[in-house]
C-alpha cells in the first residue's frame, strides 16, 4: 500500500490537460491525438518603409490590463542580422484580433518620428518583451526584455511603460550561447524565479545539416537551453532542455510558456527547420520549416508525445520557405473559450505577415477513440474536489463514459462505466453524473482511478470541482 500511495498524483483542482501520458495509466484501442489550431485572419501585414521582407518574425504578445500587447521584428536592411537597419515594433489591440501601430514619436526613422518604432540597431533583431509579474517588483521594473546575439552574449533591459526601454545592466548576463533568434524569458511563479529560453548550437551532429551562417558560432543543431535567476541579474550557467524521446531536429525558436489557466503546464511550439530541404525554386534561400508541440511539468525535462507538425505550411507556396511559420511568444485569452496564438507566414517574401490562430481552450491534444470504441485508465488520483468535470467532444452517434476503479483495480458500485450517464455533446466543462449523482464527496482525499469508455470522443482535460 504504501508503494501505490506514492504513486497517486495530488492534482487538487487544477485542470490537467491530455496533452501528454502524465495522467495516463493504460489506453486500449485509444491513441494521443494532437489537435492543430484552426488558422484565423491576418492580423497585421508588413507594408511599413521599416517593415521589410525579414520583418513579423520573433514575435511577442501578452495581455496589459485592458490591451494587448505585440512586440516583432521590422528591417529595413536585409544584409545580416548584425546589421543596424532593424527595429522592434510594437501594435496593440483591444480584442487580440484588430491591431493597430500607434504612432509613438519615438525613434526616427527617414526623417519623420511618426512611426511604431521602440527600439533601433542591431540589439532590435530579436527583442523580446514581457511583463514582469513578479510580486513587489518596482514599477519602474514592471516590463522586462531580453535581446542579443553571438558572440557579444544576451542582454536585459527594463522598462517602466513598455515602449522607452533602457539596459538593465550594461553587461550581457549569459555569454553561452549562439541568441541569434528568439530568446524570451518572464517571471515563473510556479518556480518562484526568471527563466530565460535562448538558442544554442548542439554539438551532436547529424548528416546533411547545414552549417550556420554566422560561422563566429559552434557549429550544429539549432537547439534549446534555459537559465533562472532570482533577480533578472545573477543567472545560472545555461543548461540544454532535456527530452524523452525522438531524433535531434533543428528547433529554430521555441516559445515556451506556461499555459494559461494550467499554469502548472509548460507548452513549447518550436519552429522546426529542415536546411537541407528546397521547394520553391527562385527563392533566394534553401530550408523549410514548420512548428511542434511538446510539454513539460519543470520547465526542464520536455515530452514529446507528437512528432507531427502543429500547423503545416499548407497549400500556400510562399509558407514553403525557410524560417516561416514561427510562433509567437504568447497565448491570449480572446474568450472564455478560445485561446488565441499567432504565427509569422511569408518570411523573407514582400508580402510577410503575422496571422491568428486558434485553440478552443485547453484543447491543444486529447485522449481519442474511434468509432468502433476504446478505453483508457487514469494513473491513481487523489480525489480533490465532490465533482468530476471533463472538457471532452463526440460526433452525433459518439460517446462517453466514466467509472471509477478502487486502488486494488474493482469498480465501485454506483460509480461504474454502467452507471455513467452517457455523455455525448462538445462542452469544455461538464459535470459527471451517475445515476444523475455528480456527488464526489466520499471519496475526496481517497486514491482512485478514472475509466473512459470513448465511442468517436476526444477528452482533452480533466479538473475536480465543487458541484452545487
Amino acid at each position: 500500500m504504501s508503494d501505490q500511495k506514492r504513486d497517486v498524483l495530488q492534482i487538487g483542482k487544477q485542470v490537467e490537460m491530455f496533452v501528454d501520458d502524465t495522467l495516463i495509466h493504460r489506453m486500449e484501442k485509444t491513441y494521443l491525438k494532437l489537435n492543430p489550431p484552426e488558422k484565423k485572419e491576418i492580423v497585421l501585414t508588413m507594408d511599413q518603409p521599416w517593415e521589410g521582407s525579414g520583418s513579423g518574425i520573433y514575435c511577442s504578445v501578452f495581455k496589459d490590463g485592458d490591451i494587448y500587447r505585440m512586440y516583432y521584428r521590422g528591417t529595413f536592411d536585409n544584409s545580416s542580422d548584425h546589421s543596424n537597419g532593424q527595429a522592434c515594433c510594437y501594435a496593440e489591440s483591444r480584442d487580440g484580433i484588430h491591431w493597430e501601430r500607434p504612432e509613438l514619436g519615438i525613434h526616427e526613422f527617414n526623417g519623420s518620428t511618426r512611426n511604431n518604432i521602440i527600439m533601433l540597431g542591431n540589439i532590435a533583431h530579436n527583442f523580446s518583451p514581457f511583463l514582469d509579474t513578479r510580486p513587489g517588483v518596482p514599477p519602474q521594473e514592471k516590463y522586462k526584455a531580453v535581446a542579443g546575439y553571438a558572440p557579444r552574449g544576451l542582454f536585459t533591459f527594463v522598462s517602466e511603460d513598455g515602449l522607452h526601454f533602457t539596459k538593465f545592466q550594461e553587461e550581457p548576463v549569459l555569454t553561452k550561447g549562439a541568441f541569434d533568434s528568439h530568446n524570451l524569458a518572464f517571471w515563473d511563479a510556479q518556480r518562484n524565479c526568471y527563466i530565460c529560453y535562448s538558442r544554442y548550437f548542439a554539438s551532436n551532429l547529424e548528416p546533411n545539416i547545414e552549417a550556420p551562417e554566422d560561422s563566429a558560432v559552434f557549429v550544429g543543431v539549432r537547439a534549446i537551453q534555459y537559465s533562472t535567476s532570482e533577480d533578472f541579474i545573477h543567472w545560472t550557467e545555461p543548461q540544454p532542455n532535456e527530452y524523452d524521446k525522438g531524433p535531434l531536429e533543428h528547433f529554430y525558436t521555441n516559445s515556451t510558456l506556461p499555459c494559461p489557466g494550467a499554469e502548472h503546464i509548460y507548452l513549447s511550439f518550436p519552429m522546426r527547420f529542415m536546411p537541407e530541404r528546397f521547394k520553391i525554386a527562385g527563392h533566394s534561400k534553401v530550408g523549410v520549416s514548420d512548428n511542434t508541440f511538446m510539454t513539460s511539468r519543470n520547465g526542464m525535462f520536455w515530452k514529446r508525445a507528437f512528432r507531427e507538425a502543429w500547423t503545416r505550411p499548407g497549400l500556400d507556396p510562399r509558407n514553403w520557405t525557410q524560417r516561416s511559420s514561427a510562433p509567437a511568444w504568447g497565448i491570449l485569452e480572446t474568450s472564455t473559450e478560445e485561446f488565441s496564438l499567432y504565427i509569422n507566414e511569408h518570411y523573407q517574401w514582400d508580402d510577410s505577415r503575422i496571422r491568428r490562430v486558434t485553440v478552443p481552450r485547453h484543447r491543444f491534444a486529447s485522449v481519442h477513440g474511434d468509432y468502433t470504441g476504446g478505453v483508457f485508465t487514469t494513473k491513481l488520483l487523489a480525489v480533490g474536489g465532490n465533482a468530476l468535470m471533463i472538457n471532452y467532444a463526440t460526433s452525433a452517434p459518439g460517446s462517453v463514459k466514466v467509472g471509477i476503479i478502487d486502488e486494488s483495480g474493482w469498480p465501485i458500485s454506483n460509480f461504474s462505466t454502467e452507471d455513467c450517464d452517457i455523455i455525448y455533446g462538445d462542452e469544455l466543462s461538464y459535470t459527471v453524473t451517475w445515476r444523475g449523482n455528480a456527488d464526489l464527496s466520499s471519496f475526496v482525499g481517497k486514491a482512485v482511478r478514472f475509466k473512459f469508455e470513448l465511442k468517436d470522443a476526444d477528452i482533452y482535460a480533466l479538473r475536480f470541482g465543487d458541484c452545487t
